[in-house]
């Protein structure tokens, strides 16, 4: 027996020597190396090692070295063994040789079992002893006999020899002092220990290739086989290194993760029994929709409802409250019962949590008026109710600020009067930006409460402990707290009247409150608040305590709530907008620019700008430095408001101190306009328009969209409404014979493409014949045909010819050239007669071909023919194809202007259309689970979204098809009120979707309802069967014991049913449930009649058919609009006649231009152009032909392009300044007179260039960063200018101040920059100014704080970080692309707080981050921190 304690010290050679399986060793009995370089050898040959063992002074870290030495050299020794190997053989039979050369043990890391398989690799190199494929695949009783084996092998017991071969070294440790039973207990530990790793391995001798009686041997031989797991592990891997265990959150992206809605915000939305879209703070299928407040924590209050109806009702479309609120209205007598239906309508939204669609489908009649006999009213129709829902949100916004105004002040334990009874019950806090003012006005009366109040709702808020101890956080000492705090207070008190008191004059427009004058001067008064000198902590003149004093009150003014709230008001009423372009804006804006009929605007009233989109056309040019927008006051109202202040604050006194106090009071209404109350009215005037014209322009999309999926599919003849056709869609993408091939593409009804095919063309005789087989073969019930030029148009007829209809392409061309072709099929008697061959619209398949869904689901194809997919799958349903855009859907074109409204508001005016027209159609559950495509459509059902149609798609998985709705509640698929929402619109139709399980079929299949495949939402079923037994003429008598639906289906297997429910009179059925039960049900009763003769039937319009100019714009992109008399265009001649020559536009349409209309002299054509030249022409007229087939005529004349030039100008806004205009084209014109006539300067310096601003830059362009050149100033002679290349298409232009010219072409020996920077050649400027900020711009981008992109994408950076890391907050560093010179230091506190951007300064010798300056980026992120 070895010692374990020998191992280091002495190696036995008592066992005889075997082959060497060490070539570095000679001898295996000699003692074991201990100096370092044998160590290595050990480790050379038998560990493959990656690490690279450094020498660093740590104690511990030498001690862990030793010990992984003294491991590794006795592990070594007892491999290095020849003699185990003689064992080896001598047990099981087998001579094992060994290798001619050890191979090296690959490190890695340790199974979960910390067992490394053992192949007949490690034991023989003999090809004889590898074991033959029938030997490897063992059979299951060899392999459960081995593990028994192992299972059975008592490791403490003494039935073998070979037990105590080679003790365990860990049975050494501390068995000095250990008991018998200690050891017994250690033992048993082990042996249990040792029987799991055994039962683990068992299943890995199978592949040794070895008898189980030998492994047996084997590892009684060698024990646990163990002794070199530690060659597998990282070697400087410690304890505390140790791998954790990974969560997804660690492998994937947080964008990846929120795309696959995996985030924790995304499980509480799942978890949430509310609607998933109440939950979101923007649209559904916007990437940027996160989690909003809670509406469960802090519930609406029922006894709000009336303050929010009539909140919501004074904002309803001007459309309402034309007809019910004004009197004489057309249903003013129905005001009661419209304040009524809003009123319930909210409770729906924000008590009940329901959404739109169900509100508008099953509680329609609550606000509808209905009388017998009389024409129902609808009061609110879809799109108010939207709005109402909009408004709702709103409110509840705005009762949640209130509630923390309330707290607030509760908090602060302090009294006021002007609060209590005035502010507190004032209408200003009916809007957000009065519960603001509010908040800021106590701010600043109440300094030191208010503070204190914060602070304690803060911690409270965080540790949940209102006791807990707070730290306060600094705050901001103004001039106001400055001079509040000192005398000068009391001088401000002595002005005659508070500025609450003024307020309130204002508001009532009468003098409540009057003022009382001084007995003297306010200089005089005032020379009693001065200190006397200067420095001292008081004014030091009488003028500056005026000062000091008038400031005080215009800032209490300017932040009362009510008058900023007045203020408000007549901005909304009376503002005016003037527009005037800036520099870079007179250049760049022409008469034909889209911003010209605004380019000079003249105080247009506001309310004029609320009927269209102009206001938004100027923000973007705003936006693009294009103009400057000045908002002011029409003279009239600013006259108004002036004098409504001055005589709400002034005294009615004649004498000269009460002149001169009226005075100063007129300073302080001046004070408080400028400083605070305009500036406030500007902004929230423009921010109320602009709201304004993107709810107008946003819901004209969503009016379009809602036009293009409200249809049904297309139905050929003989299809019963809402059966879907197969079709044929075809295109020849361009139409260019030499590079476009035709491609097809068959779609089954089912929505499966079963064939793709291409033809070169349809002239040849084979191409037809293969084409009319390929028809024959499919028959498809519709062929659509689509393409991206005019030339689709021969395409469309050839494929009507082929398959058999009419030619219109040969009888338009008249010259035989089908004649020679294999004539059309006939159809005799109209059996098999051909399919129509239709146009279709291809917007959505325009997008689809290049997306990356497209690209995923039928990579097989090419992308022309994912296009002919997409105008298949839009034939087979327009709803469908939208619902799977997806986020996408904003690619399309709505409207004209609707890249002028931000990606996230026109997603939720889209999403609102989608919503509308799926919750119409309603989608069966079941398919949707099974089919991929149709599930596009689940999350836009009542209730649903993406998000918690994921988990319901996913349960429905679990547990197979749903065949009943009430499954939805008990199986646990839906939450009760997502349920209550949803089940209406979704159908349950479980025999066609039968997937095979019948799990609790059986027990649902005895349940089965008719209704539950009908729009009848379950709370009305009651109602669907008594109207059923009604029309049935039955009692509930006959039904006793029976299914509660048995009325339903017999009436709908009654081959008479419409004819009996047709006979019930509904109105009297409506009338006796409102006056027994008070349950409104005249609208839900049409449902039910509708719903039990045709279920879930098709209740959208017939598929469009496309007209002539739809099919021109779509191939060609051009309109009534672009092809309108008197339009220049340049046009290729491609064809010259005698009467004059034929031309094609750029998009392929043709035209002709006379021989009187090419030139003016009747000259040959042939002389005046030439063949594929281009000219210019103005249309004459255009017509367009069925087909459809456009011919126009053009002139080429010059006087009548002139002409035309002269009539084309845009039409100005009403309100454009002419005269301005004038005035900005003279001056223009004489600037370039000016500039002819200049003498441009020469430098002679290799960097200088003769270039204006524009040519610099694009001479810089392809440059790199760094590059500068010198160029002549616009400013004058003395002034040179220096653009050099900061980024990729960003430049920054330097003023140099030349001085000391000696001539005007010669450089001076001075150069000054910024009034700070002088240089005495222009070789110094370029290296020590331009160098040097390149450098300083270089080490900045170098930075691992740097980010590019634009400044959007830096803030999603910096909000996915503080995502992630919810207890750190974040900072980084981006190019500002409008400052060229400066970078942007953005910065997150937290989640809850908004990204704030500081700018950075370069300069040539340091960053410049507000008035703090600094040399290094270290430096810079240091100040950073510190401010």
């Amino acid at each position: 027996m070895l010692d374990g304690a020998q191992h280091d010290e002495e190696l036995p050679s008592d066992e005889g020597e075997g082959d060497d399986v060490n070539p570095l060793s000679d001898d295996s009995s000699e003692e074991a190396a201990t100096d370092e370089e044998e160590a290595q050898n050990v480790r050379k040959d038998f560990i493959v090692d990656d690490d690279n063992e450094e020498d660093d002074d740590s104690d511990a870290e030498e001690e862990r070295h030793k010990n992984r030495r003294k491991r590794r050299r006795r592990r070594a020794f007892l491999l290095s063994q020849d003699d185990d190997l003689d064992l080896v053989a001598e047990n099981t039979g087998r001579k094992v040789s060994s290798r001619p050369e050890l191979s090296r043990l690959r490190r890695g890391r340790a199974s979960p079992t910390g067992e490394r398989a053992m192949t007949a690799a490690d034991l023989s190199d003999d090809d004889d002893d590898i074991p033959d494929i029938h030997d490897i695949f063992e059979d299951v009783q060899r392999q459960k006999a081995t593990r028994d084996a192992f299972e059975d092998y008592d490791m403490d017991g003494d039935q073998d020899d070979m037990d105590n071969f080679i003790d365990d070294e860990e049975d050494e440790v501390g068995a000095d002092g250990m008991g018998e039973e200690e050891r017994a207990e250690r033992r048993a530990e082990k042996k249990r220990s040792e029987a799991q790793r055994k039962k683990a391995m068992g299943s890995h001798v199978q592949m040794t290739g070895f008898e189980p009686g030998v492994f047996d041997e084997i590892y009684e031989v060698f024990g646990q086989g163990d002794d070199y797991d530690w060659a597998l592990d990282e070697e400087d891997m410690s304890d505390s290194e140790q791998p954790k265990d990974m969560k997804w959150q660690d492998v994937f992206e947080p964008s990846e993760i929120a795309a696959r809605y995996l985030t924790a915000d995304d499980d509480v939305i799942r978890a949430t029994d509310v609607p998933e879209r109440m939950q979101l703070n923007t649209s559904s299928l916007s990437p940027h929709a996160t989690l909003g407040p809670s509406l469960l924590n802090t519930p609406f209050p029922e006894s709000e409802i009336n303050n929010a109806a009539e909140w919501v009702a004074t904002r309803l479309p001007s459309r309402i409250r034309d007809q019910y609120f004004v009197p004489g209205g057309m249903h003013n007598d129905l005001l009661h019962e419209m304040i009524i239906a809003v009123t319930k309508v909210i409770k729906y939204i924000l008590v009940d949590f329901l959404e739109v669609p169900y509100i508008w489908a099953h509680r329609r009649d609550h606000f509808s008026h209905f009388v017998p006999g009389k024409p129902r009213v609808t009061m609110l129709e879809r799109d108010d109710l939207w709005r109402v829902n909009q408004l709702a949100g709103r409110f509840r916004a705005l009762w949640q600020r209130r509630i923390v105004l309330d707290e607030t002040w509760q908090r602060m334990g302090t009294t006021d009067d002007y609060y209590e009874n005035t502010l507190r019950p004032g209408a200003h806090l009916n809007s957000v930006e009065g519960v603001s003012d509010t908040l800021e006005w106590l701010s600043m009366k109440h300094k030191k409460p208010y503070q204190d109040a914060i602070d304690f709702a803060s911690q409270d808020a965080e540790t949940g402990d209102a006791n807990a101890g707070r730290q306060k956080k600094p705050s901001r000492i103004t001039q106001y707290d400055l001079a509040k705090s000192s005398v000068v207070s009391r001088l401000a008190s002595s002005f005659g009247l508070e500025p609450s008191d003024v307020v309130r004059n204002v508001v009532s427009d009468r003098k409540q409150f009057f003022t009382e004058d001084q007995q003297t001067t306010p200089l005089i008064f005032a020379e009693a608040f001065v200190s006397g000198e200067s420095g001292g902590g008081g004014p030091a003149t009488p003028e500056d305590a005026l000062q000091s004093a008038r400031m005080i009150l215009a800032t209490e003014l300017g932040k009362d709530p009510l008058l900023r709230q007045v203020t408000r008001d007549r901005f909304k009423s009376g503002a005016v907008v003037s527009v005037k372009p800036t520099e870079k804006g007179v250049n760049k804006i022409d008469d034909q620019h889209p911003y010209a009929p605004f380019k000079y605007l003249l105080n247009k009233p506001v309310s004029k700008f609320a009927s269209d989109t102009q206001w938004l056309h100027i923000l973007a040019a705003e936006a693009d430095h294009l103009v400057t927008v000045e908002i002011t006051l029409s003279q009239r109202d600013e006259t108004a408001f002036r004098d409504s202040l001055f005589r709400a604050i002034s005294s009615d006194g004649f004498s000269d101190a009460a002149i001169a106090w009226n005075h100063q009071r007129g300073q302080i209404i001046e004070e408080a306009i400028e400083k605070h109350l305009y500036a406030m009215g500007v902004k929230h005037v423009r921010e109320w328009l602009k709201d304004e014209v993107e709810e107008l322009l946003g819901n004209r999309c969503a009016m379009e969209l809602e036009a293009r999926i409200d249809v049904a599919p297309y139905r050929p003849r003989d299809f019963e409404k809402g059966e879907i056709p197969a079709v044929l869609a075809l295109s020849w993408g361009k139409g260019d014979p030499q590079k476009d091939a035709i491609f097809a593409v068959f779609m089954d009804e089912a929505g499966h493409v079963r064939e793709q095919i291409k033809f070169d063309n349809l002239i040849d005789p084979d191409a037809r014949k293969d084409f009319q087989d390929f028809v024959k073969k499919r028959k498809p019930d519709v062929v659509a045909v689509g393409g991206f030029s005019i030339l689709s148009v021969r395409l469309f007829d050839r494929v009507k010819e082929v398959v058999g209809h009419e030619s219109e392409l040969a009888a338009a061309l008249g010259d035989g050239e089908e004649g020679s072709v294999v004539p059309a099929p006939s159809h005799d008697d109209g059996k098999d007669k051909p399919p129509p061959v239709i146009w279709v619209p291809d917007a959505v398949a325009r997008v689809f071909q290049h997306s990356r869904r497209g690209a995923e689901e039928f990579n097989f194809i090419p992308v022309i023919g994912r296009y002919c997919v997409g105008l298949a799958r839009y034939v087979q349903s327009p709803l469908s194809e939208y619902v799977a855009m997806g986020a996408d859907i904003n690619a399309i074109s709505f409207n004209e202007d609707q890249q002028l409204l931000p990606n996230d508001k026109l997603l939720s005016f889209l999403e609102r259309a989608l919503i509308n027209i799926v919750n119409d159609v309603g989608l069966d559950i079941n398919r949707a689970v099974m089919d991929p495509y149709y599930r596009y459509a689940l999350p836009f059902i009542a209730g649903l979204g993406p998000r918690k149609a994921q988990a319901m798609v996913k349960r429905i998985g679990q547990l197979g098809t749903v065949m009943i709705r009430e499954e939805f509640i008990t199986k646990e698929i839906l939450t009760a009120q997502v349920f209550i929402n949803a089940v209406g619109f979704l159908k349950t139709s479980q025999d066609e979707y039968d997937d095979g399980d019948s799990r609790g079929k059986k027990s649902s299949a005895s349940r089965l309802d008719p209704l539950d495949a009908t729009r009848i939402h379950p709370e009305d079923y009651d109602l669907a069967r008594k109207m059923a037994s009604g029309a049935l003429e039955l009692d509930e008598e006959d039904f006793v014991n029976q299914h509660p639906s048995l009325p339903v289906m017999t009436l709908q297997s009654d081959e008479n049913s419409q004819a009996k429910l047709d006979a019930l009179n509904l109105d009297e059925f409506a009338q006796n449930l409102l006056e027994t039960n008070d349950e409104r049900k005249r609208h839900t009763l049409d449902v039910i009649h509708d719903e039990l003769l045709n279920p879930f039937g098709e209740l959208r319009p017939e598929f469009p058919t496309m007209t002539d100019w739809e099919i021109l714009t779509m191939l060609t992109g051009e309109t009534k609009r672009t092809l309108a008399a008197g339009r220049i265009l340049t046009v290729t001649v491609s064809r010259i006649k005698n009467d004059g020559v034929d031309v094609r536009y750029d998009n392929g349409i043709e035209g002709s231009i006379a021989r009187d209309r090419l030139s003016a002299s009747h000259a040959d054509p042939g002389k005046v152009v030439k063949l594929r030249q281009s000219i210019q022409a103005v249309i004459e007229s255009v017509k367009v032909q069925p087909g459809p087939r456009v011919s126009s005529v053009l002139i080429a004349l010059p006087d009548a392009i002139e002409l035309a030039e002269t009539n084309r100008q845009k039409k100005f806004d009403e309100h454009y300044n002419s005269e301005a205009a004038r005035q900005a084209q003279e001056l223009q014109e004489r600037r370039q007179r000016s500039e002819a006539n200049r003498t441009r300067r020469v430098i002679k310096h290799p960097s200088f260039k003769n270039f204006n601003s524009r040519e610099a830059e694009n001479w810089l362009a392809p440059l790199q960063h760094g590059d500068a050149l010198i160029r002549p100033s616009s400013k004058g002679p003395e002034h040179l200018a220096v653009t050099w290349k900061v980024a990729d298409g960003v430049f920054q232009h330097i003023d140099v101040v030349e001085s000391g010219m000696e001539t005007a072409f010669s450089a001076g020996p001075q150069y000054t920059i910024d009034g700070r920077y002088t240089y005495s050649d222009l070789d110094d400027l370029l290296v020590n100014h331009v160098k040097a900020m390149s450098r300083k711009v270089d080490d900045l981008m170098a930075s691992e704080k740097y980010k590019g992109g634009t400044p959007q994408e830096l803030t999603n950076w910096l909000t996915n970080f503080v995502k992630m890391n919810p207890n750190r907050s974040s900072y980084a560093f981006g190019l500002n692309r409008q400052k060229p010179g400066y970078f942007n230091l953005s910065f997150l506190a937290n989640i809850d707080s908004p990204v704030q951007t500081w700018q950075v300064k370069v300069t040539p010798t340091a960053y410049r981050l507000g008035e703090v300056e600094v040399g290094s980026v270290a430096d810079l992120c240091d100040a950073f921190k510190r401010k």
